[in-house]
This record gives C-alpha cells, sequence and structure tokens, in this order.
C-alpha cells in the first residue's frame, strides 16, 4: 500500500515538472514585441460569404432535400 503511495505522488510530481518545462520552454519562444509604429491606414469594403443570398438559397434547399430523403426512408416501403 505504501509503495503505492510513493508511486502515485512521484507520478504526479513528475507530470507537474513536465508541465512546468514545457510552459517554461513555450515562453521561452516568444519574440520582443515590434515596436514600429504604421500611421497610415487603409480601409477595404469586404462583403461575408454569408451575406450573399446564393449561398443561403443554395444552403435552403440542400436542407431540404437532406429533410425530404429523411423523411421518405429512402424510398423503401416497410414491408410486414
Amino acid at each position: 500500500m505504501n509503495s503505492k503511495l510513493i508511486t502515485k505522488n512521484l507520478q504526479k510530481f513528475a507530470f507537474s515538472m513536465l508541465a512546468l518545462f514545457f510552459s517554461v520552454m513555450s515562453f521561452a519562444q516568444d519574440t520582443a514585441p515590434d515596436t514600429q509604429v504604421s500611421t497610415s491606414t487603409k480601409t477595404t469594403t469586404t462583403e461575408q460569404w454569408y451575406m450573399d443570398p446564393t449561398y443561403l438559397i443554395i444552403g435552403g434547399v440542400v436542407l431540404i432535400v437532406v429533410i425530404a430523403l429523411l423523411v421518405r426512408g429512402g424510398g423503401r416501403g416497410r414491408r410486414d
């Protein structure tokens, strides 16, 4: 019983140290922030794909077809 408790605590400690090691290594990979300041601005207008009615209509038709196929049961009649 005692050896299981020691082994369990040793595993917890090892996993904690491993997690600490990886977190330190991930912070060590950070680079210094870029200190250059850009003062120019550029505005562009883009339309999102989901705002286009063509995609909404196609999506609605596909949804209706899928629901119709599921309700129909694949076209197989029930045989008793």
